[in-house]
């Protein structure tokens, strides 16, 4: 009797399969539901990162000014579009922020009023992408690091800028020198001066001419 023909399992597998997988010694190629996973997980990730930008608002001040004449501009520059939102600008004083100087909300439909609620004197104007603080009337003790605070309200999710290095305002003291006596102001006081020496002189002949014929006349009344 003739045995059997007994095949190796090798001679069944498919032409296929074998062209998924990459030379002997080397990780086999990725599957299509592999790619597709990998794929689906990079156009997640980009949005996010987008988002992420968008919910973040970053100011960048001037290091240093120094305030003459008691006055200064300090602009804060933000890269948050803040067209079309409600939103608040504000600029505190001191290493913590703990004194509000000025503040200013709007949505861009009215017209925003900055004010000082602290006793500054201030006002502003707003741009698309800044806020300049006009601060006068300033005193030497207020030297100090001012921060530029930006926050969005309206609408959700609320967002606040991130931390800044703040900008240190140096208020100059103002020295007053004494203005040189003016030769021209003195001119009317010695016009004034020699007019009233004239007349205390003419009166003083009148007097003492009217004396005389009063004696005279005294001397001749005696006589007879």
């Amino acid at each position: 009797m003739t045995a059997p023909l007994r095949l190796h399992p090798h001679y069944f597998q498919l032409p296929l399969l074998s062209g998924l997988h990459r030379e002997e010694g080397l990780e086999p190629w990725p599957t299509v539901r592999t790619m597709i996973l990998r794929l689906f997980l990079a156009l997640n990730f980009f949005p996010s990162i987008q988002a992420t930008a968008e919910n973040k608002i970053f100011v960048k001040q001037a290091p240093m000014l120094v305030a003459y004449n008691n006055a200064v501009n300090l602009s804060c520059e933000y890269t948050n579009n803040l067209f079309s939102k409600e939103f608040q600008a504000a600029l505190y004083k001191g290493v913590d922020s703990d004194v509000e100087v000025c503040v200013v909300n709007g949505n861009y439909s009215l017209q925003p009023q900055f004010h000082s609620n602290t006793g500054f004197n201030c006002d502003g104007k707003l741009g698309n992408e800044t806020v300049t603080f006009y601060l006068w009337n300033l005193y030497v003790n207020q030297t100090d690091i001012y921060f530029c605070k930006i926050e969005v309200m309206y609408p959700p999710p609320y967002i606040l800028n991130e931390k800044n290095n703040g900008t240190i305002i140096h208020v100059k003291e103002t020295h007053i020198c004494p203005a040189p006596p003016s030769t021209e102001s003195s001119k009317p006081f010695w016009a004034l001066v020699v007019v009233n020496g004239a007349l205390a002189f003419y009166s003083l002949v009148i007097t003492v001419a009217l004396c005389i014929c009063w004696t005279l006349d005294e001397l001749r009344v005696f006589s007879d």
